[in-house]
């Protein structure tokens, strides 16, 4: 099988020789090149079109996000991973790279816990990699419309992963003012950056986005995304539906998790409920979404052609869950269809 090649791209030779050393450790990648700055990155990147570009953001010449924005117009085909800092203006500056078409980012290495970073690095840099193989073509299957129940929905759940900012920034705006349930959203995103998501998705949309907290009450037409590191779930109490997070343990590696969310979505709201799994790796979602199904609610999966990475949506859909199988475009427009005229009448 044809080798993953591999551009890498940081005004640091340390961190380059760094990336470098992590990529050869994987025999199915191959690191064609180095660049020290996005100028070099996109003459070399025209000559070389490697399938994976990992790309700084802070650099001199020509910044990241610069870079970004010409590679993905004169060289679409190659994936572009960014390298953020952990700070509040990396994490802006990544969060705009994604909705530019990022593919994906890792956290830069810290100088407190360098070989922590490291580590992490590797863990979660080769895996994002490696999910860019060609897969095989995959046949979805026969699905029904789903039937409309006159006054039922009350809260839609949305979870995702690799490429969600970019998919969210094609369904959350276009929902409209009048959008009468909430929206909880479970990104898998590290502290800081689910933040500056919610903020990105606000100043883009009618209705108001913006972090959970812990107790706030769960009002219509608002949208709540989990805080990094922190589990969301919903809890009915005697005043009404509120947030509650907590630090239990990851699920499916994850924290964040969909399973949490979906899950107490599907024992609060039962079959008024609406969950969807959008692009991502692995199969966080998958239990969740078959909570909500046993409780009678209704499950739309992103299809194939449309998800940066069909692993979420897959094993939703392969498990015999998902309502519908729908691009992001439809997405938005069926649940305005669900909802608006359920509410309506």
């Amino acid at each position: 099988m044809k080798k993953i090649t591999v551009l890498v791209v940081d005004d640091s030779a340390l961190i380059r020789r760094l990336l470098v050393d992590i990529l050869k450790k994987d025999k199915d990648i191959e690191v064609i090149d180095t660049a020290k700055d996005g100028k070099e990155a996109v003459e070399k990147a025209k000559i070389l079109k490697p399938d994976v570009i990992t790309l700084d953001i802070e650099m001199p010449e020509m910044d990241g996000l610069t870079a970004l924005k010409i590679l993905r117009r004169e060289i679409p085909q190659s994936k572009i991973i960014m390298f953020s800092s952990l700070t509040q203006e990396g994490a802006k500056a990544t969060i705009e790279a994604l909705t530019l078409g990022a593919y994906d980012f890792v956290p830069k290495p810290s100088s407190r816990s360098f070989l922590e970073s490291i580590k992490k690095i590797e863990s979660e840099l080769l895996p994002k990699i490696k999910s860019l193989r060609i897969k095989k073509p995959y046949i979805i299957p026969v699905s029904t419309k789903v039937r409309l129940k006159k006054g039922t929905y009350k809260a839609c759940g949305i979870g995702v992963s690799t490429g969600g900012p970019q998919t969210l920034m094609q369904i959350i705006p276009k929902l409209p003012a009048n959008f009468p349930v909430p929206v909880l959203i479970v990104q898998h995103m590290p502290p800081i950056f689910t933040k500056q998501l919610a903020d990105r998705l606000n100043s883009v949309s009618v209705l108001r986005v913006k972090e959970a907290e812990h107790g706030e009450p769960i009002k219509p037409k608002i949208v709540y995304i989990a805080p990094g590191d922190f589990h969301m779930e919903v809890k009915k109490t005697h005043t009404g539906e509120k947030i509650f997070l907590h630090k239990g343990p990851p699920r499916n590696f994850c924290r964040p998790s969909v399973d949490e969310l979906f899950e107490s979505m599907a024992e609060v709201y039962e079959d008024k409920c609406i969950g969807i799994i959008l692009t991502g790796m692995g199969t966080d979602g998958k239990e969740g979404a078959k909570k909500i199904k046993e409780k009678g609610g209704v499950v739309l999966s992103q299809d194939p052609e449309s998800s940066i990475v069909f692993g979420m949506p897959k094993a939703v859909i392969d498990a015999g869950l998902a309502d519908e199988v729908l691009n992001p475009s439809q997405i938005s427009q069926r649940i305005k269809e669900l909802i608006l005229k359920t509410h309506n009448g």
